[in-house]
């Protein structure tokens, strides 16, 4: 990697002080590989552009939940960077930062701020996005925002016209990978692509010799490679809750097919159970959905209320799933697990027919 972005990086914690102003780019609140890649480059873009600017790259989610990315966990590792000198949402407190009149708030990847932080709006100075544009900023605010495939396309527009000597094999990966991961290798056919997202790749190629094929492949795999990951972190990589009648349901989407995370971990009722009762739920589903080799749906079900369970067993086998009862091998008794013969069904799907069951 440029030893002046390693520095840049690793001097982010020190250069920190709520005294003084400092320009943070921030990504949106689900932190996608996107979101992340956008803010680090491009605070380190501004940083050689005009270091009086005390640029601060921002994560938008807390530390912990940086692993559950595991493409991001794995492009940051392939460009060399040190998770450790980043800073998240638990290392940089913009409220303070905005007290002290001391904020000046770049968006990258969106241009919405969340309901939480809609109080930084006065702050925005600039914004590079690609999606449909809400208006809702400063009018003062400088904005590139269009329709391209990956927000990071903008940032690399920028480093190849203004510091294209700063595009080396480290921040070309993880520039170019995004690009690639965020249009699905360029590919047309997926509707994603633009020709800035082809143009900019094509020039991070020709500069960083990058193997794009390559680089593509082993990002798609890590995506969806949740080896790494415990029962908590399976359970809240990708998950949704709602309170449905009087009933909290959570259900998480796994991408682990259950006989493989049984035999991972056979305590996983107890990792169910301790998931329950850290989010105050009623009930907890996991739908599990992998490719191995065909695409397959499975279902978990989990709750302490045995009459509960039980309606909920009743109505959940004779629904349009077409659940099978799926018998695992392990300590798990508590949980039901299932197959699932209609694979139409997703989670956005079962979340209204559950609704009208609970709230009748």
């Amino acid at each position: 990697m440029n030893a002046d972005m390693m520095t840049f990086l690793k001097e982010l914690k020190s250069r920190l002080s709520y005294e003084k102003p400092a320009t943070v780019v921030m990504g949106n609140e689900a932190a996608d590989l996107d979101s992340m890649v956008s803010a680090v480059s491009y605070a380190w873009y501004l940083y050689l552009i005009d270091n009086q600017l005390n640029p601060f790259p921002y994560i938008n989610i807390p530390r912990a939940d940086f692993k559950l990315r595991t493409e991001a966990v794995y492009l940051f590792e392939k460009a060399g960077i040190d998770i450790e000198s980043l800073l998240f949402t638990d290392d940089l407190d913009l409220v303070k930062l905005k007290k002290a009149g001391n904020l000046n708030l770049i968006l990258v990847d969106h241009n919405k701020l969340s309901a939480n932080q809609a109080d930084f709006k006065e702050n925005i100075t600039a914004i590079l996005d690609h999606h449909s544009d809400e208006e809702l900023y400063p009018s003062s605010a400088v904005t590139d925002i269009r329709a391209v495939g990956s927000a990071v396309t903008l940032v690399a527009e920028a480093f190849l016209k203004e510091r294209k000597g700063a595009v080396d094999i480290s921040l070309g990966t993880l520039l170019l990978g995004t690009i690639l991961l965020d249009t699905v290798n360029l590919d047309p056919e997926a509707g994603r692509v633009t020709e800035a997202d082809s143009k900019a790749a094509a020039e991070i190629i020709k500069v960083s010799s990058l193997d794009s094929e390559k680089l593509f492949e082993k990002l798609q795999f890590e995506k969806f490679n949740v080896s790494s990951l415990g029962s908590y972190d399976l359970l809240r990589k990708d998950y949704k809750e709602w309170k449905l009648g009087s009933v909290y349901l959570g259900i998480g989407s796994v991408l682990l097919p259950i006989e493989d995370w049984v035999s991972k971990d056979p305590e996983i009722a107890n990792e169910c159970k301790r998931y329950l009762k850290e989010k105050s739920l009623d009930v907890l589903l996991a739908m599990n959905a992998f490719t191995i080799p065909e695409f397959t749906r499975q279902l978990v079900v989990y709750t302490p209320d045995s009459g509960l369970r039980k309606s909920l067993v009743a109505f959940l086998e004779s629904s349009e799933l077409g659940l099978e009862r799926l018998i695992v091998n392990s300590a798990a008794s508590e949980c039901i697990f299932y197959n699932q013969k209609n694979l139409g069904i997703s989670r956005k799907k079962l979340q209204p027919l559950l609704k009208a069951f609970f709230e009748s």
